[in-house]
């Protein structure tokens, strides 16, 4: 069995989550990380999708002063690997892993924040792909990534 999958980024109405974390527990494990230095946050956890943002200021701009391509694909992936690790059979004993992203810009934006929301193309046992999309302070689509990761057992 590969787990619950999706079909057109849609789920049922069942929860994907086996692990559930506050915003403070979020906090606590990013500190002292890339994360935590581009004052990237997780904002919401719905049933099917995990939300979080990002400011677009001088840690975070190229400079042109707009949004760094860079930054989005860390904004992207950090959402994919969190989702990752909160759906994970056995969150204590797994490792998320990036192995694969690709990031689409569509829109440029040069200050406030950026909204990402992550929700799942594929939940497997040792693969998961996620699309994230992630928007300005206005609901414009800046720019929609596709990240695949791997599962491995904690060391």
């Amino acid at each position: 069995d590969e787990g619950p999958k999706t079909n057109d980024h849609k789920l049922t109405s069942m929860s994907i989550w086996t692990y559930k974390p506050s915003p403070e527990q979020f906090a606590t494990f990013t500190g002292n990380t890339m994360i935590e230095h581009l004052g990237i946050e997780i904002t919401d956890v719905n049933d099917d999708s995990l939300v979080g943002s990002m400011p677009v200021d001088h840690r975070t701009q190229q400079p042109y002063r707009i949004l760094h391509g860079g930054a989005s694909a860390v904004l992207a992936e950090t959402l994919g690997s969190f989702a990752s690790q909160m759906c994970t059979e056995d969150p204590g004993n797994s490792k998320v892993v990036g192995i694969e992203i690709s990031v689409n810009h569509l829109r440029q934006v040069s200050e406030g924040k950026v909204f990402g929301t992550a929700t799942p193309v594929k939940l497997g046992r040792r693969l998961h792909i996620w699309q994230i999309d992630l928007h300005d302070e206005e609901g414009r689509h800046i720019s929609r990534a596709r990240l695949t990761v791997m599962i491995l057992a904690s060391d």
